[in-house]
């Protein structure tokens, strides 16, 4: 069976790492690019076209070609959900890719446009919602869920039965007890520990993490939102 075209929709450092991963440890045969054109600096990456995004359809038909929007967590992870349901709307079909060396349980469950990278563990009827970002070395716990949108950065720990809310940020070496629940747009800091539930909006640090009294959308700087 032949390799299912893709199209890595940015053209940053994560959009090369996407590229490497896909081609080396995936079904998929990476065919291009695409970027907004104001963003268009150059006309290729490792030998594979980079095109606008207005020409996405023309040039790499979505009924041949599947896509992957390789952003990080800029403004709160709005740039990666923008471009999401941008290419959703286009006609794309969106790709995840899980690391051959991560571990997933059979009943767990990974959504569309999704990145696992190497030494994450997902275990027992966890969720991953659609457009998460799993940076290496998380471990998700049995039924834990990570709402759509999330960026998780390394070596993250989301105990049992977590809930984690659509667009947060969870720093390396953060840790969530079991049963917390975190809501959306929010900010875990590097190394906080967070042992009990959280609201939205709000920014945690500290062992055990307390609210830092600013607001997730003045650090990450969120446009056009209240």
């Amino acid at each position: 069976m032949a390799a299912r075209k893709l199209l890595i929709v940015g053209a940053g450092e994560f959009a090369e790492i996407a590229c490497d991963y896909f081609t080396r440890d995936s079904a998929y045969d990476v065919a291009g690019f695409t970027v907004d054109s104001a963003f268009l600096t150059r006309n290729e990456i490792s030998g594979l076209p980079v095109v606008a995004w207005d020409d996405a359809e023309r040039l790499f038909p979505p009924a041949d070609h599947d896509a992957f929007v390789a952003a990080t967590y800029t403004q709160l992870n709005r740039v990666r959900t923008r471009f999401f349901h941008a290419a959703r709307k286009k006609g794309y079909r969106m790709a995840s890719y899980v690391s051959s060396k991560a571990f997933v349980w059979h009943n767990a469950v990974i959504g569309e446009n999704c990145f696992v990278f190497e030494a994450n563990v997902i275990q027992y009827r966890a969720r991953v919602g659609d457009n998460v970002v799993l940076w290496s070395g998380n471990h998700i716990g049995h039924r834990a869920e990570i709402g759509d949108h999330c960026f998780l950065s390394s070596h993250v720990v989301v105990s049992g039965y977590c809930k984690v809310g659509e667009s947060c940020f969870l720093g390396v070496n953060s840790t969530l007890g079991d049963f917390v629940k975190v809501g959306r747009d929010t900010i875990v800091g590097a190394g906080a520990v967070v042992l009990k539930d959280a609201g939205e909006r709000q920014v945690l640090r500290g062992n055990p993490a307390m609210p830092a009294g600013t607001d997730s959308f003045r650090i990450f700087r969120v446009k056009g939102e209240p």
